[in-house]
């Protein structure tokens, strides 16, 4: 009757604390008209190797070098390994605990203050025991441990997965814009000789008194600019490297090994069909903070447990004599057991207090949860949105380019003729070079997007990848 009192009232102190948050489990958020815009495709979620569709094989193994060497990889490891040692003790509890132990004592006994034949003496207290000890977790304290120790071991696990994602979509954008400056130098090296051609023919026009020299020195001013230009590419080329390098967690001597890129364009882009409903299980990061909340869920599962009787098993068996010669003896024999309860009486609000900070943890972790979702939506739409408006500024500025070269060919042959000024020669050959360089950004930002993309996608993420049973958005357990 007792116990019973209790449970009832231990019931009672909390009932009025719960949670307050509440999962999302469906998109609330508006995306429908958004998705609708884009090419669907019934397979296109991109693979766990999902750069290798640039096919660049140099990238392939720049990646498979960072994967390894990266130290956020390795951080991310050694987080999992300490979920699965903190997992591990909690597993422990549910189990029965057997020690033993031995000591010899040598020791005086007071004359005064100590009975029987040992007062005034000394003497040498041998024991040795073993004990048992089990507790029973009527009230699911220890299981609940457990149970958010695992989630947070799969909330850990997935991370390490979002830390790959990270540091090989780095190392995917860092190799684009590798690629980009190479581009650039390619174009600014062609305006170069354009300008070095101009300046021989500007001196020849000279020297047959057709230019002034105003225009030799406004040809000769554009050579060094263009090499200056080129240094500035250059090391912007190296600065690329450098960071390939830091990524790969090597010096940068290893980034001066690094071959000019040779990415090809991919495949026209389109999008998961079921995009909506699987983006639940398709992102780490959604996946790794769901495994939070369940983790929270079982927190506030303890912390009610602690409101019940803690009732332990405890049994000992031993030995225990003055002096080694008895020590064997059956009448040395120490033997217990019993039962040991202990019940929360009065903790000044302790209880009631823990309780009320694993419901607000909770909320704290659903609101994230539905935060992510948010963020996830939003990530994938914006790069979706920036691909289909980008298709149609190439095709506008392909034709930008062709014009300006035409109009350029036109300049620079008239000049030779001497129909045309060395200004609008210049003036031509700037506009020429400004609507090629806008076009090399243009179609890197599109290798960048369909990269973006790929990662907004979870990079081929996959919860089967990363346990067998670590998909919490099947299992979640109800806690509140």
């Amino acid at each position: 009757m007792t116990a019973l009192v209790a449970v009832v009232l231990g019931g009672c102190s909390y009932s009025d604390l719960k949670p307050q948050s509440s999962l999302w489990e469906g998109l609330q958020t508006s995306s429908k008209e958004t998705l609708n815009e884009t090419p669907v495709s019934d397979a296109h979620w991109p693979g766990q190797d999902w750069w290798k569709a640039f096919g660049d094989r140099q990238l392939d193994d720049l990646i498979g070098e960072a994967l390894k060497g990266n130290p956020g990889v390795a951080s991310a490891a050694a987080r999992v390994r300490q979920a699965q040692a903190i997992t591990g003790l909690n597993d422990a509890s549910l189990l029965p605990r057997v020690d033993a132990s031995f000591s010899a004592t040598r020791q005086r006994y007071s004359a005064n203050g100590t009975a029987g034949g040992v007062s005034g003496t000394w003497q040498t207290l041998y024991q040795t025991s073993l004990g048992v000890g089990y507790e029973l977790d009527f009230w699911g304290k220890n299981r609940s441990a457990l149970d958010a120790a695992i989630g947070r071991q799969h909330a850990a696990d997935v991370d390490r997965y979002a830390t790959t994602l990270m540091i090989s979509s780095a190392m995917v954008q860092a190799y684009i814009e590798l690629q980009k400056n190479y581009e650039q130098i390619d174009l600014a090296e062609k305006v170069l000789a354009q300008q070095q051609s101009i300046l021989d023919l500007t001196q020849r026009r000279f020297a047959a008194e057709l230019d002034s020299q105003v225009d030799i020195k406004q040809a000769q001013a554009s050579v060094p600019a263009s090499k200056a230009t080129i240094s500035s590419l250059k090391e912007a080329v190296e600065l690329d490297q450098n960071r390939l390098a830091a990524l790969m967690g090597d010096g940068p001597d290893r980034g001066r090994s690094i071959r000019r890129p040779a990415i090809s364009q991919v495949q026209p882009f389109s999008i998961p069909s079921r995009l909506p409903a699987e983006l639940l299980g398709g992102r780490p990061d959604v996946v790794a903070q769901r495994w939070r909340v369940e983790a929270a869920g079982h927190d506030i599962a303890v912390a009610k447990a602690n409101f019940y009787p803690n009732i332990n098993l405890a049994a000992s068996l031993g030995l225990q004599s003055f002096g080694f010669g008895d020590f064997k003896d059956s009448s040395s024999r120490m033997l217990g057991i019993g039962p040991a309860i202990s019940l929360p009486i009065f903790d000044g609000g302790r209880l009631r207090a823990n309780l009320a900070s694993q419901d607000a943890a909770y909320d704290i972790a659903v609101e994230g949860y539905n935060q992510t979702l948010v963020d996830a939506i939003h990530d994938i739409a914006d790069q979706l949105t920036s691909l289909r408006w980008l298709k149609e500024r190439v095709d506008q500025q392909q034709q930008a380019v062709q014009t300006a070269n035409d109009a350029y060919d036109l300049i620079n042959n008239r000049y030779g003729a001497g129909l045309a000024t060395y200004i609008q020669v210049l003036i031509a050959q700037n506009a020429a070079l400004a609507e090629q360089r806008q076009l090399v950004d243009l179609r890197a930002r599109g290798l960048s997007l369909q990269a973006s993309l790929s990662r907004a996608l979870g990079g081929g993420f996959s919860p089967d990848a990363i346990a067998s049973d670590a998909n919490p958005i099947t299992h979640l357990s109800s806690t509140q």
